[in-house]
């Protein structure tokens, strides 16, 4: 029985068979002038046995049965095709177009009959490689092999793609109506032609593949299919053309302990194979370290039932309220999901990094209990993705080249301990999907609809995973667009998905199952020459816009219908007032003493970053200081991190080691809304979209407390509430829009000042569909106002829904349709994660300045003071720091408002910083901007007044 590590090495690859011209052709060579070279038949070796066994040792069990399924063979052919493609990758080397760009290794080819025209040196870039080797492969087919033309490009497309761009039909006619850059020319030599083909032939025997081509000439391969081709054929390309793994040779011998060492060396983790969890009323204790008296939740288990029952894994959404364990509830659905599946590894899916850094702790806590079910597992990898991982300590201690660091061992009792490590291979942009286990910002799945270069490794890495969406409520219709095209290709490829929230609209919650179903299922089929009219996702799903009861777990994904479950809530009810407030500091200040005249912990919530500081500085000089904190976006990211801290310490479950205080009073903006398990008595709120407010109201009473005696009550403020219809403060329609403002005061207009209590949760649902539906709400003299919001509301959406499908890939085509093209229209990003890329899926301004803050003391810069570690170290101008001192200084990173995104702003920063230049070497601050704040007066920078300190974050005042 050949074992994983050996299946790449089975088939013999002895290129002593070729004449001297093919023998001279090139593959690699080295950027310095110690003169090595690798051959191309030695590249054309080591790729396919890369491949090889990528494909047996690394891929999950559900993508190779994604590649199976396409092909008459199964799994047999599905290894010998991915090893043949990654063969064959470079064959377009293999041309004057390529082989000349170095001279003195052209000289050999030219010696041995392999010419090229003088012209090729100002056309060669008519053909990249890429496009050469998709032609060559084409021709080969067609003349060798007998395949009808409209066949070969679903196969030798994956070759014109391995770059990260497939090329479109214009480039293929460019470098086919200049056969001179390809060695087709008539005046060419016919050593071109033939060194190809012996080239092609070689690996099509030594693959296998010369055995299999005439079964699959009738292959009809899903688009979705060669988008995993092409990203495994990248992945084994940068593997193979690693000289540390492989380094340069040119002999004709295929030596295996060559390949035993570089793949050794290189020491890839392998796939997560899932156990499903039995109903166990254990489970919280033993797979999330929760105390052995807690017991699954009506959700939790709701949910795990569902997973463990249904057909197929499939599409999973859980709306439930705050409090009631969606997480641990999404993350056994996923081990069962995964078990069914074959998925190896899972992706978690924050919407900021604030979320992702706090949700990575649990999944630490949870991947390191899972069971598997082979019991040579060996390690697998975990990763933080997004833009600023590396400033997590926590992600950052699992790296330990060499040797790995025993952090996380396996307590299940299947198999032998293993480990959870970060690979160093997989830590690097476009590689980090390739983990095991991930936890990152919405972005990272949303790129996956974003036409970028190498986007097929993404593709690759999310198609063998389990993804969880949390916070899916607070997507708004621009990112929607680009979540409903990823969860189309995580259906085509059968990931499993589960989707998170406290409720979605009724619209929204059919749009994603529709998507969904809608990969799953493929496109639809014309009727004569035209398609159906698509029917609405409403339309499609009618069941799912009833009342469908709350809390509920939705499955689909299935051949059958839809099923919705309705469950019961935990027994836990809070029975909030609802009163209104007047918007100024005065009317603030008195309620909060009234209110905590005995003690208590409020949480006063703000829209914009602005009001909570102008908030935050009445309350200080009302209380005091010391009874004030502040937490919003405009931190450092240290100073963001241990914001978060502090309030999980100070407001979190009872028992967690902290004293909570008998009375204080925290200001926020957002940041307090998700994903943080803190409770408050009093809440005083800006008014916002209905399921924001009743998000927010989540945050009262959300632990048993026996001393609190008082009723929840929610102020409502952020509003002129006595004009005739209510009208929004400024900011918070600039933040939100004045439609959802309105609808959301029209629904509560019942609740407020005396009216009926807002019972959690069950008013929860009924009240989000009222905001969003179609219906009339709210007093008949707020009518007109409605009116003409949601005209301006409808113009907004339809600008979101048109600027998204910019930059957005298209749905998965007809099998057999090959992807040419795929990432053009528009102007494909070189990287999808960097600001950029983030702004096209996020719809905000792509300046956006994100700047590394220091201090400024005298004549001289610093750390910023109060750092734990680097703290007040003098900063070097004419040098570059060293590493350490580097990434504390790129770990603190602030994010500038949109006013001071501008070229002038820009400008004034790399005009007072000249000597940045010398830090440009350092990988952790190229290209960065630098802030220096003196931290007792602030700066002045392009018409701004600048001050920032670790209580208030930045504040900017214009000149």
């Amino acid at each position: 029985m050949i074992t994983p590590l050996e299946c790449a090495l089975e088939l013999s690859w002895d290129a002593s068979r070729f004449d001297t011209a093919a023998l001279t052709c090139w593959g690699k060579s080295s950027h310095s002038d110690d003169g090595a070279w690798m051959p191309l038949h030695r590249h054309i070796s080591d790729t396919a046995a890369v491949a090889r066994h990528l494909f047996h040792r690394f891929l999950p069990d559900s993508v190779r049965r994604t590649l199976a399924a396409a092909l008459p063979g199964g799994e047999g052919d599905a290894a010998v095709l991915c090893t043949w493609l990654a063969a064959v990758h470079d064959i377009g080397k293999a041309t004057p177009a390529f082989a000349m760009q170095v001279p003195w290794l052209f000289a050999s080819m030219e010696a041995e009959g392999l010419t090229a025209r003088a012209q090729v040196t100002v056309d060669r870039r008519q053909a990249p490689h890429a496009t050469a080797g998709m032609l060559i492969l084409d021709r080969w087919l067609e003349q060798r092999h007998n395949w009808d033309p409209q066949r070969t490009k679903q196969i030798s497309v994956v070759v014109g793609g391995h770059h990260g761009l497939p090329p479109d039909g214009l480039q293929c006619e460019a470098a086919l109506s200049r056969p001179y850059l390809l060695g087709w020319s008539r005046q060419d030599h016919p050593h071109w032609l033939r060194t190809q083909f012996a080239l092609l032939d070689w690996a099509a025997e030594s693959s296998g593949a010369a055995g299999r081509l005439g079964d699959w000439r009738q292959l009809k391969l899903p688009q979705p299919v060669q988008v995993l081709l092409t990203g495994l054929v990248i992945m084994a390309d940068w593997i193979a053309s690693n000289p540390a793994l492989f380094p340069y040779r040119t002999d004709t011998a295929f030596d295996q302990s060559r390949i035993r060492s570089g793949l050794a060396e290189l020491d890839l983790t392998t796939p997560w194979s899932a156990v499903a969890p039995e109903l166990d009323e254990d489970l919280l204790s033993t797979r999330f370290g929760l105390p052995v008296h807690y017991q699954l939740r009506p959700v939790q288990r709701a949910a795990l039932a569902e997973a463990v029952s249904a057909p197929v894994a499939g599409l999973m959404i859980i709306e439930a309220p705050m409090g009631e364990g969606k997480t641990e509830a999404a993350l056994l659905a996923a081990e069962a999901f995964a078990a069914k599946s074959g998925a190896g590894g899972c992706y978690i899916a924050l919407p900021t990094r604030a979320t992702s850094d706090a949700m990575f702790d649990r999944a630490l806590e949870w991947a390191r209990r899972l069971p598997d079910r082979r019991g040579d597992r060996g390690d697998h990898s975990i990763a933080l993705a997004h833009a600023k991982a590396f400033s997590n300590t926590r992600f950052t201690r699992l790296f330990h080249r060499g040797a790995v660091s025993a952090v996380a061992q396996d307590e299940a009792g299947h198999g032998p301990n293993a480990q959870l490590i970060a690979h160093w291979w997989m830590a690097g942009r476009k590689k980090n999907m390739f983990n095991s286990f991930v936890v990152g910002t919405i972005d990272q799945l949303l790129f996956a609809a974003l036409k970028a270069k190498h986007l097929a490794l993404r593709h690759l890495g999310l198609a063998g995973k389990v993804v969880i969406i949390d916070e899916a409520h607070a997507y708004d219709v621009y990112m929607g667009v680009y979540l409903d095209t990823a969860l189309e290709w995580l259906a085509s490829y059968d990931v499993p998905v589960v989707i998170l929230s406290a409720t979605l609209p009724a619209q929204r919650r059919c749009e994603l199952v529709a998507a969904y179903e809608k990969g799953r299922n493929g496109p639809r089929p014309a009727v004569g020459r035209r398609r159906r009219p698509a029917p609405t996702a409403a339309e499609l799903y009618p069941e799912l816009i009833d009342d469908i009861g709350y809390p509920a777990v939705i499955t689909a994904g299935t051949e059958g219908p839809v099923r919705i479950r309705p469950v019961q809530p935990s027994g836990r009810v809070t029975a909030v007032e609802v009163r209104t407030l007047k918007d100024d500091p005065k009317s603030l200040i008195d309620v909060l003493q009234r209110e905590l005249d005995g003690g208590g912990c409020a949480l006063v919530l703000r829209n914009t970053v602005k009001r909570v500081q102008e908030t935050a500085k009445a309350l200080r000089d009302a209380f005091g200081p010391e009874l004030v904190t502040v937490a919003h976006s405009r931190f450092t990211a240290p100073d963001r991190a241990d914001k978060d801290e502090l309030l999980r310490n100070l407001f979190g479950p009872p028992g967690n080691g902290h004293e909570r205080p008998a009375k204080h009073i925290v200001v926020a903006s957002q940041v307090a809304e998700q994903s943080l398990d803190i409770d408050f008595d009093l809440l005083v709120t800006d008014l916002a979209p209905a399921d924001l407010v009743l998000q927010r109201m989540g945050r009262l009473h959300r632990h048993e407390r026996p001393e609190r005696t008082r009723p929840a009550r929610c102020y409502l403020t952020g509003a002129d509430w006595e004009a005739e219809t209510a009208v929004p403060v400024p900011g918070s329609v600039r933040v939100y829009g004045a439609w959802a403002l309105l609808r959301s005061a029209a629904v509560l207009h019942p609740y407020l000042d005396g009216g009926r209590m807002v019972i959690l949760p069950g008013d929860i649902a009924p009240l989000v569909q009222a905001a969003y539906g179609t219906i009339d709400i709210g007093p008949a003299s707020w009518l007109p106002a409605f009116a003409a919001a949601e005209a301006q509301a409808q113009a907004k959406r339809a600008d979101q829904l048109h600027r998204a499908k910019t930059y957005r890939i298209q749905s998965p085509s007809a099998a057999g349709s090959p992807i040419l093209g795929w990432l053009h229209g528009g102007d494909p990003l070189q990287d999808e994660e960097s600001p950029e890329g983030r702004a096209m899926v996020r719809d905000i301004p792509v300046d956006t300045l994100e700047v590394l803050l220091i201090a400024r003391d005298g004549d001289q810069y610093t750390t910023l003071p109060w750092l734990k570690r680097h703290r007040r170290v003098v900063l070097p101008t004419n040098s570059c720091p060293d590493d350490d001192l580097a990434k504390a200084v790129a770990a603190t990173t602030l994010n500038l408002p949109v006013e001071m995104s501008t070229p002038d702003v820009i400008d004034a920063l790399e005009r007072r910083h000249p000597w940045l230049d010398a830090w440009q070497s350092s990988r952790d601050l190229e290209g960065q901007l630098v802030l220096d704040i003196d931290p007792a007066t602030g700066t002045d920078l392009a018409g701004f007044h600048l001050d920032y300190d670790r209580h208030d974050g930045l504040r900017v005042r214009r000149l």
